[in-house]
């Protein structure tokens, strides 16, 4: 039974997320930016009853904010949570998805050719472009989303960026949001969502290892969190 309500409840939840693209696109040019994607992001999250908990706030020096990755609502759930204009950089093939990639492109995120060798020079170059227009670039260092409750091996582009132009970075960790929908294995369910902001830091190239360090920070708010929720 609970397999059954799972499966409606993802179907449902895709509905929903299908319509708040579809008004996120039917507002832009209505509403100053960023609030077409805020507008579609609350849309998603108050009728697919999953409401967003914030725990800690968003530094308003920040310049790039580095989330763990499980979910597709991982990028509502964010935006649900500031009043930052959000830049998202994604897999260049997002971008050519029939609605969806008309939904990014409008919102001028950074689309990345995962397979081109001169990947990282336009991701410093683009990245360069959305900081002089004061927005705030999110990266999602693992690459792709993660399958389990551990983090996939960060990659070192956010690093590289942050690097470059010694930005202030602030660590975002999100608490099991495939248990609310899970794309893959067309699963959904109700429940409010944790988002976890940790402390901001100014990037340096200086530190070698200062990605991998976050990562095990990241990793064990996130394992603190879900070890909470488990115990309700």
């Amino acid at each position: 039974m609970k397999t059954i309500f799972a499966r409606i409840n993802w179907l449902y939840s895709i509905f929903i997320i299908f319509t708040g693209l579809a008004i996120k696109i039917l507002v832009w040019k209505l509403v100053p930016k960023p609030y077409g994607s805020k507008i579609a992001s609350c849309f998603i999250h108050t009728f697919m009853f999953n409401p967003v908990k914030t725990i800690g706030k968003i530094d308003p020096e920040t310049q790039m904010l580095i989330a763990n990755h499980q979910s597709d609502i991982d990028i509502s759930a964010l935006e649900c949570t500031t009043k930052r204009d959000l830049v998202w950089v994604a897999k260049k093939e997002l971008f050519s998805v029939p609605f969806f990639g008309l939904a990014i492109r409008l919102s001028d995120d950074i689309p990345v050719d995962r397979g081109s060798k001169a990947a990282l020079v336009s991701l410093v170059k683009e990245t360069k472009k959305r900081l002089d227009q004061g927005r705030c670039v999110v990266m999602f260092p693992e690459g792709t989303r993660s399958s389990g409750p551990k983090m996939l091996k960060f990659k070192p582009g956010a690093k590289m960026v942050a690097d470059k132009y010694e930005l202030r970075v602030q660590p975002v960790v999100l608490i099991n949001t495939s248990r609310y929908f899970d794309l893959k294995n067309k699963r959904g369910q109700t429940g409010t969502i944790t988002v976890v902001y940790l402390d901001s830091f100014v990037a340096s190239k200086e530190n070698k290892e200062w990605l991998n360090d976050l990562q095990i920070t990241m990793q064990a708010t996130y394992d603190k969190y879900v070890a909470k929720l488990d115990k309700k």
